[in-house]
Formats: structure tokens, C-alpha cells, sequence
């Protein structure tokens, strides 16, 4: 393959600024992907999700079909704040590339229209192909993922394109996660000469992160993290309100039932005298197991590992995709077709340019072999 000619279109997507809220940004890298899928003479089309986020693009071989032998799924957008990409545009060294959303994950959309430019004719023919690119899968696919779950519901199995782990391994399960919104709302009094008129809001918010923290359950891998807090006006002033952002990671899905149960308790019997407390849930994955469907699955893809001479390992993580949606509607779903990468989501963010190409290779033969 020509690694110049791949790094030239990845720095089109990576020096983009498209965190998810950034909307032109996202419309502008479904433009870049659209306009490439076009040269190839594929059909696509731009989904509306509404105006809280971006467009989708939907990619075909052949015009809609009810049915798709393989539904290929990336998303568009970012983590990063606008700016991102001024101060750290996409950079390379002699084995790496770095920039904002160089592995999670421009590289795996550009992964997909490589096998998919590299597919032979007669595979092209035979096989009805379809890829979906989301523009909201970091603040959890909430405007895309029924989208995406009415065409994997067409789909013999989903294949998700987030970057390999760091050893290359493929994602063969994920943690669920559901994000959650607790605000508090108390009582104002002056704190030097009214204290007891007041009720913190901010005390309770204090109190409530202890309650959360013991909802935890490392031995079933069940974890709580309350990550943003806000609250207050001033120093002097009891606060009248505060605002908590909480995380929850579970392997079970009917552990994400006990948590949302348990904190909907609580907050209902509040955590401090005269304060109330909103509980909101705003995003919600479901965990990716392995069914049947997606062990079989797993054995074509080590098939086609051992015909392109490329080693196939995999994991199960943390962090959820796509794929959670997916395979929680029973779709037989595999992630982490992208090239190798890690530090997502920060700074060190990194892309390993030798797994560009066998990567490529793995996923049209995957796909041929379907």
C-alpha cells in the first residue's frame, strides 16, 4: 500500500477540531469521508440525527438493501475541545503517528475504505456491504445508536473498526456504562451570619459520593466514578446548588439494573437535610458479551489471521463503543479492527504506523471470507 497516500487523507480527518458538540467539525470530516467513499464509486448518503449533533453517513456497495451480509461501523467525532488541533496538529516520528483522534479513530475509518478500496471485484459483487459512521459515539451514541441498531438488526454480524489495544489485541467484549447527572438544590444563607438558615448543597453532594462509592463491586467489576462536581456562587455563601457527574462500568448487565435502582434510592431519600436531589440518566451502553453468533464469529476472524500471517489475540475492556449496542441486540459483534494505538482520548494519543497495513489486510480478508 501507499502509507504516504494514507497518511495524507488521515491528516485531512486528524486536523479537524470535532469533538462531538463541535458540530461543523463532525460535518466536515462526514464531508472528507463522503466525498472518498464517492471516488470509489460506493453509495452514500448523509443522516440527519437531529440538531444536537452532526450528520451520519451511510455507506453502501450497492444502493439500500433490506438485508447486509456485514454492517462496518466507525464514528467521526472526537474528544477534544476546539483548539485541539492548532496546538497539536496530526505529527509523526520514525514508528508513530500523534494527533487528536489519530487511533480513536480517524485511522479505523480510513481502515475501512482501504480493505474495502482493496476488496475483490467478485467479493464486491457477491456480498451486500454497509458502514456507518456516527458523529456522537463519545457522549455515548445517544442521537445515533437506534440508527445504528435498526441497520445492524439487518446485518448478519457487525464488525466495529476502533483502534486494536496496544499488544493488537481485538475487543471481543466491553463494559457496559451509563452516565448519570445528580443535582442538588439547597438552601442560600450567609455563611457568616446566617449558617444555620441554610441547607449546603454542596454537603450533600459531598455526602452523596461516599453513597455512591459503596455501590461499587470490584469482584463482579462493577465501578462508580464521580468525575466533574460544581457547585456554589462564593466563598461566603452556603450553596444553594451543585452538580455531580457520575460514570458506571459494569461487565453484567443486570448489575447496571441493581446500580440505577440503588442510586434512584437514594437520591429519593436525599443525603442531607433540606436539600433535594435530581437524579437524571443521560447515556446508557449496554455490556458487549460474547453469544454464540460471535464466538463463531471470532474463529473466521483467527482463520483469517493464520491465512494473512497475522497473530490474533484478544481482550475483553473497559471502555465502551458501539459494539455495546450491537451485541446487546444479539448481532454477532467483533471490535477493534483498527490499526494499533493507545493513549485515546489524551494528549499522548499515538497511532503504530506498522499496523496500518496487515490491519487493512485483516479486515478484507475477514470480510471475504464472509
Amino acid at each position: 500500500m501507499n502509507l504516504e497516500h494514507y497518511i495524507d487523507e488521515l491528516k485531512m480527518l486528524v486536523n479537524v477540531d470535532c469533538g462531538t458538540k463541535t458540530l461543523d467539525g463532525v460535518a466536515r470530516v462526514a464531508g472528507i469521508m463522503q466525498r472518498l467513499w464517492q471516488a470509489e464509486g460506493w453509495h452514500t448518503e448523509q443522516i440527519d440525527l437531529g440538531d444536537k449533533v452532526g450528520p451520519g453517513v451511510l455507506v453502501t456497495n450497492t444502493p439500500p438493501a433490506d438485508r447486509f451480509d456485514v454492517l462496518l461501523v466507525g464514528h467521526l467525532d472526537t474528544v477534544f475541545a476546539p483548539g485541539t488541533v492548532a496546538q497539536r496538529p496530526l505529527s509523526q516520528d520514525e514508528t508513530r503517528l500523534y494527533g487528536p483522534g489519530v487511533s480513536d479513530m480517524k485511522s479505523g475509518l480510513l481502515n475501512i475504505l482501504w480493505a474495502m478500496r482493496g476488496l475483490d471485484a467478485a467479493d464486491n459483487a457477491r456480498l451486500s456491504i454497509a458502514v456507518a459512521m456516527n458523529p456522537d459515539e463519545e457522549t455515548g451514541s445517544v442521537y445515533s445508536h437506534h440508527w445504528i441498531g435498526e441497520l445492524a438488526k439487518r446485518s448478519r454480524c457487525v464488525l466495529v473498526c476502533e483502534a486494536a489495544r496496544a499488544d493488537g489485541s481485538l475487543v471481543k467484549a466491553r463494559k457496559g456504562m451509563a452516565g448519570y447527572t445528580l443535582e442538588f438544590s439547597g438552601v442560600a444563607a450567609h455563611a457568616g451570619n446566617d449558617p444555620e438558615k441554610g441547607r449546603s448543597a454542596i454537603v450533600a453532594l459531598a455526602h452523596s459520593i461516599l453513597a455512591i462509592n459503596g455501590l461499587t463491586d470490584l469482584a463482579r467489576g462493577t465501578t462508580l466514578n464521580v468525575g466533574v462536581i460544581s457547585g456554589g456562587s462564593a466563598g461566603n455563601v452556603v450553596a444553594d446548588s451543585a452538580t455531580a457527574e457520575l460514570d458506571v462500568r459494569f461487565w453484567e448487565n443486570d448489575e447496571c439494573d441493581r446500580v440505577h435502582q440503588a442510586l434512584a434510592s437514594l437520591c429519593a431519600r436525599g443525603f442531607l437535610d433540606g436539600v433535594t436531589t435530581t437524579l437524571t440518566r443521560v447515556n446508557h451502553k449496554p455490556a458487549m458479551a460474547a453469544s454464540d453468533g460471535t464466538r463463531a464469529l471470532m474463529q473466521l476472524v483467527e482463520k483469517a489471521g493464520s491465512e494473512e500471517g497475522i497473530a490474533i489475540t484478544w481482550q475483553a475492556v473497559g471502555g465502551g463503543s458501539d459494539a455495546n449496542h450491537t451485541a446487546a441486540l444479539g448481532i454477532p459483534t467483533l471490535d477493534g479492527f483498527g490499526p494499533t494505538g493507545a493513549g485515546f482520548h489524551s494528549p499522548a494519543e499515538w497511532l503504530d504506523k506498522a499496523s496500518i497495513e496487515p490491519r487493512i489486510r485483516l479486515l478484507k480478508r475477514v470480510v471475504s471470507m464472509l
